[in-house]
């Protein structure tokens, strides 16, 4: 497997390196080194304690959250496995016992 980035436009992973450019020979984009270190760091999604999230964690609401368009609560405590890490506000998809699917902050939750 290859260390170097896939292609944030088309997402190709036939990315190469061109001295200061990693290149994508799909779709033609071109972009920096700098940049792509840049949008790694900024991607990494943390908890209310600011420990790192992975897709697959399990881990715990710290608050009472409502659920919009229903009379339902998420209580504090409450421990939802397997997460899933989305693009958004709402950055954590997931399934909860008793609600169901839905998304939540990651500044709501704590890793276990």
């Amino acid at each position: 497997m290859s260390d170097l980035p896939n292609c944030p436009e088309c997402g190709s992973e036939f990315t190469y390196e061109d001295r200061d450019l990693f290149v994508c020979p799909s779709c033609g984009h071109e972009w920096s080194k700098l940049a792509a270190e840049e949008n790694a760091d900024a991607a990494v999604i943390k908890d209310a304690n600011g420990n790192p999230l992975q897709d697959g964690d399990t881990v715990t609401v710290i608050k009472d959250l409502k659920v919009k368009g229903s009379s339902l609560v998420v209580k504090v405590g409450t421990k939802v496995k397997n997460i899933r890490l989305v693009d958004g506000d709402h950055d954590i998809d997931c399934k909860i016992d008793g609600i169901g699917a839905m998304q939540l902050k990651s500044e709501y939750v704590k890793k276990v």
